[in-house]
């Protein structure tokens, strides 16, 4: 009998080993045929105001969906799956985003890898419950209370890339973004996911090198946004200039074989951009200046005397496509009735008549309309409303998202909208022709 059993019991086991086990299959991603965009666009369509847009939009909803570059996935899809992992990525291409973004920052070994700042790991990773913690610029220090129990300092903390090796970063795995500022332990400092985000799929995020992500998203046949997120070491670090690092990022697309048509390079440095153009031209076709001048102080959307450089300098320069935050490209007007509308801005206007590219960032990225959206909709609520109309507010429940979209698409003429949940931009583009 243990004859017979023995060969028996290797064919088993060599039939065994032949089948791909279910990890062999989580990593063999492959390209999205089939867009899914889940209930959410339907539901957002509902709740519109009634009108010719929603019933344009309504009539798509038995249509098939599909994949489009006007969709880009912001860190993937993060509004239900930790930013910049794998399965966040693969969120974004099923439901049909045509670009993916990857924020690259580097190690200590100088190893790029897929993080939206450098700094971030103590609210993005698992770091704080790993003996990493140890490396950590700043250690973790509880919040303060005092007698009165009012918090009289909040918890600190600061853990980055740069801190540890690449090996180590493999290591670790994705979380939600969120910080409990009055956390006395780590447990609660990492238990602080908003309510209108989710940790329903926070039990697996798999961290990616800058590499590694583009091989999936080769895989997944999408194209890439990667952005170059500002050290937040002193450059050169360890050697490292900036202008070494701007290049390595693009040395990973070219060492992959990737078409520079299919590459959106970022940065908030336009001298980053400027390198690009002037050392990769051909990346630097869709290089994409990243403007955040909204921080310097006397910069307003709605007057171009402040804008320095102007939008004719910009392009000037050679930048050829311009992504300033969503509000900036929209404001508000009172129609014939006194109805409070959204229409282009100013901003949004010259940066059209200089001949520059438009992408807007990041859409549902806050919280809920109803309750004005914070900040990524300030010039549409109270925040930054335009004080010469009668009613400066012109959203108040969800389905003025597609509202948006809409006027970002057609009267902006956006090339493309970040999204943390692209299955909402991907259902407009598939329904508009997008």
């Amino acid at each position: 009998m243990k004859a017979t059993i023995l060969p028996l019991c290797a064919s088993i086991i060599a039939t065994l080993l032949s089948i791909p086990t279910l990890a062999a299959h989580h990593e063999t991603a492959q390209k999205v045929t089939n867009v899914q965009v889940g209930p959410r666009p339907y539901f957002l369509v509902a709740d519109m105001d009634e009108g010719p847009l929603k019933d344009k939009l309504a009539s798509c909803a038995n249509s098939p969906m599909q994949s489009s570059d006007f969709s880009i996935g912001h860190r993937g899809a993060p509004m239900q799956f930790p930013e910049h992992t794998k399965e966040s990525y693969e969120a974004a291409a099923r439901m049909g985003a045509g670009i993916i973004e990857c924020d690259v920052t580097f190690t200590s070994d100088q190893a790029l890898v897929c993080r939206h700042s450098q700094c971030d790991l103590h609210t993005t990773t698992n770091i704080l419950e790993t003996p990493l913690a140890g490396k950590c610029s700043v250690p973790f220090q509880p919040a303060q209370f005092g007698s009165d129990g009012k918090m009289t300092q909040a918890a600190n903390v600061q853990c980055c890339t740069s801190d540890i090796t690449l090996a180590e970063f493999k290591t670790l795995k994705g979380k939600m973004d969120a910080g409990n500022p009055n956390a006395r332990t780590i447990a609660e400092y990492l238990d602080a996911t908003p309510n209108w985000r989710t940790d329903r799929y926070s039990s697996q995020g798999s961290l990616m090198t800058h590499a590694q992500s583009i091989e999936l998203f080769k895989s997944l046949g999408v194209k890439m946004t990667p952005e170059l997120k500002s050290a937040s070491v002193d450059m050169p670090f360890n050697g490292f200039t900036q202008e070494a690092y701007a290049q390595k990022m693009l040395d990973e697309y070219k060492a992959a074989g990737v078409d520079p048509s299919d590459v959106w390079p970022q940065s908030f440095n336009l001298d980053d951009v400027k390198y690009w153009i002037k050392n990769e031209p051909e990346f630097a076709k869709q290089g994409v200046y990243l403007d955040d001048r909204y921080d310097i102080e006397g910069f307003d959307f709605r007057n171009p005397d402040s804008w320095s450089p102007s939008m004719e300098e910009l392009v000037e320069s050679g930048v050829a496509v311009i992504a300033p935050p969503l509000w900036m490209l929209v404001d508000v007007e009172n129609d014939s009735d006194g109805k409070a509308v959204i229409v282009p801005s100013t901003y949004a206007k010259a940066a059209k008549d200089a001949g520059l590219k438009i992408i807007a960032w990041s859409l549902e990225r806050s919280g809920q309309l109803t309750e004005g959206g914070g900040w990524y909709y300030s010039s549409l609520n109270t925040i930054n409303p335009n004080t010469q109309v009668n009613n400066p507010i012109a959203i108040n429940n969800e389905g003025d998202v597609m509202t948006l979209v809409d006027v970002l698409a057609q009267d902006v003429g956006v090339i493309g909208i970040f999204s943390d949940w692209p299955a909402t931009v991907t259902y407009y583009a598939s329904c508009m022709n997008k």
